[in-house]
């Protein structure tokens, strides 16, 4: 009697351990699942961060090269500057040694119309442009030669 009372004891006790070992394994499925769930999801989320890196190295390597673009056609354009201004410099200490400066100017002159009149006299409309260039032509600081042209234009 005393043996099946053991025996039923170790039997409930050995039950007990397998509805906890089938609880255990539940829980330890559930969370193998839920730590897969994670991983992917920190995957997923490296994956993206490393696409947003590589994308974000291109327009960087993009950028970079417009950068050396634009320097470059600064320089160039700085030289460009540089080379204008020395001519210009050089130009003005010619002109201050031969005399007179070379002039240009120009005049535009409107005839003005009212609103009633222009429907009539449309073609009486004109601009006039006046031009005057003054040309110095010198060589070693004597002037070689000198003109003046006019050029008036109806528009």
């Amino acid at each position: 009697m005393e043996y099946r009372h053991q025996i039923q004891s170790y039997t409930c006790e050995i039950d007990s351990l397998k509805g906890t070992n089938e609880s255990l394994l539940r829980q330890m499925r559930d969370m193998e699942d839920r730590m897969g769930r994670e991983a992917s999801s920190y995957q997923d989320t490296i994956s993206r961060l490393e696409e947003d890196i590589a994308k974000m190295k291109d327009d960087m390597a993009r950028h970079l090269r417009e950068y050396q673009d634009l320097l470059n056609v600064k320089m160039a354009l700085d030289i460009e500057i540089a080379t204008y201004r020395k001519l210009l410099e050089g130009e003005e200490s010619r002109i201050t040694t031969t005399g007179p400066v070379q002039t240009a100017y120009s005049s535009i002159g409107f005839r003005e119309t009212s609103p009633e009149s222009q429907h009539q006299r449309s073609s009486e409309v004109h601009s006039k442009k006046t031009v005057l260039i003054k040309t110095i032509e010198t060589r070693d600081g004597e002037v070689v030669s000198e003109s003046t042209q006019h050029q008036q234009d109806i528009m």
